[in-house]
């Protein structure tokens, strides 16, 4: 049974949104951090701001209509029974990070990660306090629903994940 289709209001899927795109985000900055020195590696990120402004619209329109619709991007495409493709962008200053001082670079992807990661835990309570559990380290049993299973690119198939 896809459980995808019984979230039950616009708050729950706002939220299993953000949980998929801070999934599918922490592979990418881990694949950052893993290629440091494969020749030619280009750093990349998920379109963050882009992603931002994807739900802020979706939420102005609840606002003022009672319904959240999610309007694709340039880089992030929203389908039906709530899937949900965002393409990965070259980092052109983490590229210029990681040639002049690994160092630095190294700091730079973890930044992005503990704040990834924090954003994710954030959704993960919220999410669970909606549904009626409480959190716990181990993971929820809504986790089944929300992270995904496919490429980077695809996240309409859920699995369940430690974070």
């Amino acid at each position: 049974m896809d459980l995808l289709f019984s979230i039950p209001d616009n708050l729950t899927e706002l939220l299993v949104k953000i949980l998929r795109f801070t999934e599918l985000r922490r592979a990418v900055l881990y694949q950052n951090m893993h290629n440091t020195r494969t020749a030619g590696f280009v750093p990349q990120d998920m379109p963050v701001v882009e992603f931002v402004h994807a739900l802020n619209g979706a939420i102005a329109e609840h606002l003022q209509n009672q319904r959240l619709l999610f309007c694709d991007t340039e880089n992030i495409k929203f389908g039906p029974n709530s899937t949900m493709e965002i393409r990965p962008q070259p980092d052109a200053h983490a590229k210029a990070l990681l040639e002049q001082n690994r160092d630095e670079y190294i700091a730079l992807q973890v930044g992005k990660l503990l704040e990834n990661s924090l954003n994710r835990k954030i959704a993960r309570e919220l999410l669970a306090l909606k549904c009626g559990a409480p959190w716990s380290p181990t993971g929820l049993p809504i986790a089944e629903i929300v992270a995904p299973d496919g490429p980077l690119e695809d996240s309409s198939t859920p699995r369940e994940t430690t974070d």
